[in-house]
């Protein structure tokens, strides 16, 4: 296991220095001076000059990816161009509004998955089953904004249960988690419509394996055999979804967040786009990305944990 974990440890290094050398070349080359943005169409050249050597703009490329590479090791992220404050501080202030949707939304959709994945699994090609994937069909094909937007119309202008935006902070708990419900269900549901179709056929391809057919011959019944036997072997690929959800939910929730209003990384992120704020776009992108692979880290553990047979295979 230690050397499993060695290994893996190394691909998650070069990983990363891999992400941030191609976060840096792709921002870096894209259309657009930040000096010249932020000064105006009309801004005189040496005003311009000036303003890049205040940011830090003239050193060569490679000084300021190594800089800004050191930077984030030690936990600086450097200063926004735009708000003259640490980046850090402001991608704290947005990733607990970020991070908490994200996780909330995750915990929902497989709450939802795996009891819907296990019954359409166990009545294969009963009314129910067909009931099951038809709903998980209407999950994917809605887009998550449309539902957002319906949820807001449902119960925060009709019922008024909930406010159409804004987040409150963490002061009152239950105000803040109350404030993330409805942009949390908008992103689960078709997570969760995805999770289930992979439950169902993960089950599925177990349920006709030889072990399963051992354990029903020694008496066990349908249910039996796959809560002892049957969910265990099915959760490789189940756990590989779980953790491109994860990832999705908490780099890909821009669009929900300018739905609900919410001051998260995503809203964040689009912002910096538009005003051309390199440091910040650079940073919070590699922070998502450094998300992104510790996620599939600990799921790849976790497969070792529940295969141990992929320990020997590597």
């Amino acid at each position: 296991m230690l050397t499993y974990l060695l290994k893996r440890l190394t691909s998650l290094v070069i990983s990363l220095l891999v992400a941030s050398l191609v976060i840096f070349l792709v921002v870096e080359v894209a259309p657009g001076d930040p000096a010249s943005f932020m000064l105006g169409l009309n801004a005189q050249p040496d005003t311009v000059a000036a303003l890049r050597t205040e940011l830090g703009l003239d050193v060569p490329r490679y000084a300021r990816y190594f800089a800004w590479l050191s930077g984030m090791i030690s936990g600086d992220f450097g200063m926004s161009y735009t708000y003259r404050t640490p980046v850090a501080q402001m991608i704290a202030d947005r990733f607990w509004v970020s991070m908490p949707l994200s996780l909330m939304a995750l915990a929902l959709s497989t709450l939802i998955a795996f009891p819907a994945g296990l019954f359409a699994a166990a009545r294969r090609g009963s009314a129910g089953d067909m009931g099951v994937m038809g709903t998980t069909q209407l999950g994917v094909a809605i887009p998550n904004f449309w539902f957002a937007m319906m949820l807001v119309l449902v119960f925060a202008i009709n019922l008024r249960w909930f406010s159409a935006g804004g987040f409150p902070g963490w002061d009152d708990p239950l105000l803040a988690l109350k404030a993330l419900t409805l942009p949390a269900i908008a992103l689960a549901l078709p997570q969760a419509a995805i999770l289930t179709r992979v439950m169902r056929s993960a089950l599925l391809d177990i349920l006709g394996e030889d072990f399963m057919r051992t354990a029903r011959a020694k008496g066990l019944s349908a249910r039996q055999a796959i809560w002892r036997h049957g969910l265990r072997n099915a959760l490789i690929p189940v756990l590989t979804i779980i953790g491109l959800q994860f990832s999705f939910l908490l780099a890909g929730a821009i669009i929900i967040e300018q739905v609900f209003f919410l001051p998260g990384l995503g809203r964040l992120v689009f912002q910096a786009i538009t005003q051309r704020d390199l440091i910040v776009v650079e940073s919070v992108v590699m922070l998502l990305v450094f998300a992104v692979i510790v996620v599939n880290f600990a799921v790849d553990l976790t497969y070792a944990a529940v295969d141990p047979r992929l320990r020997a295979r590597t």
